[in-house]
Order: C-alpha cells, then structure tokens, then sequence
C-alpha cells in the first residue's frame, strides 16, 4: 500500500464515523430533552458548545501539535469523542453535559483538520475533498436512521450511542498508524511569513465567511430539524427521523455529482449554482407545511446543500495548502457560524414565534452564502 493510500484510508475512516457522531446529538436531541427534562434554550445551549468545541479545536490543535506532533495529537484528542459520548449517554447533570458537549466537539473539530489537511496536502483537489465529505455524509445518513431502527425496535436510544463509541475507538486506533511527516511542523515555523501569506488574501475571508454561513444552518439542520419537523404535526416521529436520513442519501449524491462536475466546470460556478438551488430550495421548505412539498424542498437542499463545504475548502486550498495554521483558522471561521446560529435559533424557539419562526430565521444565512457565492464568481472572473 502507498503512503497516500496509508494516509487516506485512516482518514476517510475517521470521517465516516465522524459523520454518525455529528449527527448523533441531533438524532437523539428529543430523547435527551424529555429525559433530562430541558427546555429548547438549554437543548439549542448544548448544540452550541459542541460547536464550540469544534472552534477551540482551531486553536487547541495546532498549539498541541506544536508540542507533540500532528499524529499523537491526532489520535489524543480524537479519543475524546468516545469519552464524552458514554457521559452524554449517562444523561450527566446539565453542566457535565455542556463540559461533554464542548469536549465532543474538540475530538470532532481536530478529526476535521487532520482529515481536510491530509487529503488538501496529499491531493487538494474538489474531487477528492469532495468525496472526503461524501463519506462523511455516509456516516450522517445512518445515525438518524440506526436511531430510528433502535427506537422501533424496542431498543433504549443509546443503542445509537454505543455503537457510535465503537466506531469512533477503532478510528482513534486507525490514526495510531498514519505515516504523518512531523517535519512539516519545523518546516512552518521557518516559513511562517509564507505560511500566513493567507491572511493578506481577501478571497481566504470571502471563502471564510461562506462556510461561516453555510456551517450555521447545517448545525441546525442537524440539530434541529427533527424536533421542528415533529412540531409542525404533520408527520410521525419515525417518517422526521426517516426523511433526515434519506436527505444525507442525497447529500451523497450531491457530494459525487459536485466532485464529478469538479473536473469539467469551475468550482466557482459550481459554488454559485449549489448556493442558488439552496436559497430556493430552502424558501419552499419554510413556506409550507404541505408534507410532500416539504419532502421534496428536503431532498432538493440536500443535493445542493452537499458540495458547499468541500468546494469551499477547495476554493481556499491553493492560499493555505501546507498550513496547519491555515487550515486551522478556515475551520475556525466555519465553526463560529455553527455556535452560534444554534443558539439562536433556540432563544428565538423559546419565545413568541416558536420553534417554526426560529427555522425561517436561517433564511439571512442562506442569503448570504448566495451573497459571497456570487462575489467569489465574480472575483474568480476577472483573475
């Protein structure tokens, strides 16, 4: 096996379940809120600091690796997924829970990192970053959808718990023999003035802020949209679950068809269709309560919701590709959107509106990826 195929077997490994784990926390929201007895500011509180977590992860990674190396790093703070997870499940006092969910997201930000710089390094390009993120969405079909066989077939929620700790054990040992080249860390700090040449560069905020958007109402999607789908009335507890997890089937397709499209159209236009599709797909999922309607706006925001955050990635690859750094700060830009629109989302649920209102308020974030989609086009037309 090639030093490439060592690197990126582990990698997209750690991705496919990454994927369960990140939407494991939304799957079983409405079983943690009735057990725990939370109301929506507290539910929406605990989505938040696992996107927290996901932005320290930006800073705590790099400083770690700095120290220790990128691979011990690597597989310490990816074993932390597992740890915090079986305290979720032991349904801890609130504030344990907060401290587990900002843990949780720490593992599941430097998994992120790793797992984008490899394939960014070794490859870099849409296609490839593409399909990263198409495994990724692999692991996110089926969390909601074990959860959904789970709990019809009699089984306690943290079925879908447990067996996302196992996947994520056996991603931890899967790092443990990554070939990574710890001198790339030495080889940054000599370079540093070439390894921050990003931060000049108005196209790296541009890409930034996109997926700042694009983070915040996927965090919500999953998240939240199960529980806002069992609000409205008009489908069953199993049919929310079901239709999450068939839009990740299509998030599938989404992501092939973009890394397909990758190699005949620019990843610029690329981004402007997906980010158009999604504004109008989104409109027509927040302007009903038509159950076939609704389906249908899920499947269509999915399949062009799906290659919005590895073409961003991609779009920003050549200003920071070999920067731990670089990587690093794009993420954190992302992660920012998903702590706090959460948040938001959940205060707004709480009040007069509810949580339908809450849902329409993501309508400013799916304008402004539309926004930096068309400024990124035209930017990359005048180059």
């Amino acid at each position: 096996m090639s030093k490439k195929m060592k690197l990126f077997v582990p990698c997209y490994y750690a991705f496919f379940s990454n994927g369960m784990m990140a939407l494991v926390l939304g799957s079983i929201l409405t079983y943690l809120i009735k057990e725990a007895n939370l109301n929506y500011s507290v539910a929406g509180g605990l989505l938040s600091a696992f996107a927290i977590g996901n932005l320290l992860a930006s800073f705590v990674n790099p400083y770690i690796a700095g120290k220790i190396g990128r691979k011990k790093t690597t597989i310490l703070l990816s074993a932390l997924i597992p740890i915090d997870l079986f305290i979720i499940a032991l349904v801890a006092p609130v504030p344990i829970l907060y401290l587990a969910c900002i843990l949780l997201g720490i593992g599941r930000g430097s998994v992120s990192i790793i797992n984008n710089m490899v394939v960014n390094d070794y490859d870099g390009t849409p296609f490839a970053l593409n399909l990263l993120h198409m495994v990724f969405a692999m692991g996110a079909f089926l969390a909601p959808f074990l959860t959904s066989v789970f709990v019809s077939g009699g089984f306690n929620w943290r079925y879908i718990i447990y067996t996302v700790i196992i996947l994520s054990t056996i991603s931890v040992i899967g790092y443990c023999t990554i070939p990574l080249d710890e001198n790339i860390i030495k080889k940054e700090k000599k370079e540093g003035i070439k390894e921050n040449r990003f931060l000049k560069n108005p196209d790296f905020y541009f890409c930034g802020l996109l997926l700042f958007f694009y983070l915040g109402v996927e965090n919500c999607v999953n998240g939240w949209f199960v529980t806002y789908f069992k609000e409205i009335g008009i489908m069953s507890d199993n049919y929310a679950t079901n239709l999450v997890s068939v839009t990740w089937i299509v998030i599938m397709l989404g992501r092939l068809t973009t890394g397909y499209l990758s190699k005949k159209l620019s990843k610029y236009k690329i981004m402007l269709v997906n980010c158009s599709f999604t504004v109008l797909f989104f409109i027509m999922l927040i302007a009903t309560k038509d159950l076939t309607i609704i389906s249908i706006a899920v499947v269509g925001l999915g399949f062009f919701f799906a290659g919005i955050y590895p073409t961003g990635i991609a779009n920003a690859g050549e200003m920071i590709k070999g920067s731990t750094g670089g990587m690093s700060m794009l993420l954190a830009m992302a992660a920012l959107g998903g702590i706090i629109t959460p948040q938001i989302v959940g205060i707004i649920a709480d009040g007069a509106v509810g949580l339908s209102g809450a849902i329409a308020f993501l309508s400013i974030n799916v304008a402004m990826m539309l926004f930096f989609a068309i400024i990124g086009f035209v930017r990359a037309k005048k180059i």
